[in-house]
């Protein structure tokens, strides 16, 4: 794996808490499951893993406190935060709005990196993982958001969201096999 690629962990430390949430629930579980697979090969090949996670309106929390309301027993959410803990090499930017790029240093931290390739994951496929890889394509990376990585309310729109990047941007939406081929 060159050292210019990086996985983004899209909002997977998520309480799940909205409404869609709950739909939601299921896919996002079973997404994490394989995201931490990928996490661990990619790690494995010196790809660094950068959680870019919404703050959910708690502005006065950091990214560590973010995880453990997120790993409470009581958060719908909690399955995810377990599946994906962050682990002490790992990078996180926390973000306002939908885009990991709106108002945060993502863009600085992937340049210090030397990350010009990015495999995009998490929750919702249809809305902050779609922004942040519209955003990273418009930016001239070349972006892998990886079909078995995301997940949204429904299949339906998963597949809506990925079928308008692979056609739109020419992002690639193959499974997590091929992240790094």
């Amino acid at each position: 794996m060159p050292a210019s690629t990086a996985l983004l962990i899209v909002d997977m430390i998520n309480p799940l808490d909205f409404e869609g949430g709950k739909a939601m629930r299921p896919q996002a579980i079973a997404a994490a499951a394989r995201i931490a697979t990928l996490k661990r090969r990619l790690k494995a090949d010196g790809v660094p893993a950068i959680y870019v996670n919404d703050n959910f309106m708690q502005w006065q929390v950091d990214f560590s406190s973010l995880v453990a309301i997120c790993q409470h027993g009581d958060s719908p959410g909690a399955p995810l935060a377990h599946r994906l803990p962050p682990e002490p090499d790992d990078y996180f930017v926390l973000k306002p709005k939908h885009s990991g790029f709106f108002d945060t240093p993502l863009a600085l931290l992937l340049d210090k990196l030397g990350a010009t390739r990015l495999v995009v994951t998490g929750v919702a496929a249809d809305g902050c993982v779609l922004t942040t890889a519209a955003d990273a394509h418009m930016r001239e990376y070349a972006v892998h958001v990886p079909r078995d990585c995301v997940a949204s309310i429904s299949p339906a729109r998963t597949d809506r969201a990925l079928a308008l990047m692979k056609e739109s941007m020419k992002i690639d939406v193959r499974t997590s096999r091929y992240a790094g081929a």
